[in-house]
């Protein structure tokens, strides 16, 4: 209902949070922390590295969070290729090759809603603490699932000459000192109860 005339509405003050996304980094490095520069390998990560220079440039108090694989409650599109290769009913293959930091959905949205109504600017990787191959990442789907785990074809993503970076580790750890929400590896968010 709207306020009545003269009832003033609270004032919240949300600032500009980019997301942004791993896909920036050309994998050539051990790990990646919020002062390493873009070096990207493919025309996404290009376009979403001068999306994050924009930005920087254009509103000096932003925020720009870079993520990655993002991960929920059974319906990411990594989720549901899991599941499909597991029961028979899709095609593909899980690489064991291509290492990210998966982020569960709810860290990452309590992460951005806490950038955006603070006043903190800069840098940020919103990724998890574990990194893992998406074939690892799937091992851990399927046992949270209930599925067979033996079932998921394993292959490498550089024999299937897929452009883009392959091992791409996001380091949190300075983000995590400057955000009370908790980035939980998918080792625990995935672990079976």
């Amino acid at each position: 209902m709207p306020p009545a005339s003269g009832d003033k509405c609270p004032t919240v003050r949300l600032q500009l949070v980019h997301v942004s996304s791993d896909a920036v980094f050309s994998g050539s490095r051990i790990h990646y922390d919020e002062a390493c520069q873009p070096d990207p390998v493919t025309p996404y990560g290009a376009a979403k590295a001068a999306a994050e220079t924009a930005v920087r440039l254009l509103v000096p108090a932003a925020a720009v969070a870079r993520t990655s694989l993002i991960i929920g409650n059974g319906g990411s599109v990594h989720e549901r290729m899991v599941h499909g290769l597991a029961t028979g009913t899709g095609e593909g293959v899980l690489f064991t090759d291509d290492i990210r930091c998966p982020v569960h959905v709810d860290d990452l949205a309590r992460a951005l809603w806490e950038l955006a109504v603070s006043d903190q600017a800069g840098m940020f990787h919103l990724a998890g603490a574990d990194a893992l191959s998406r074939y690892e990442l799937g091992v851990l789907i399927a046992q949270r699932d209930g599925l067979d785990a033996t079932r998921l074809p394993a292959g490498c993503r550089a024999d299937a000459r897929i452009p883009g970076a392959l091992d791409v580790p996001l380091d949190s750890r300075a983000t995590q000192r400057r955000v009370r929400t908790r980035l939980r590896g998918a080792r625990e968010f995935l672990r079976v109860r």
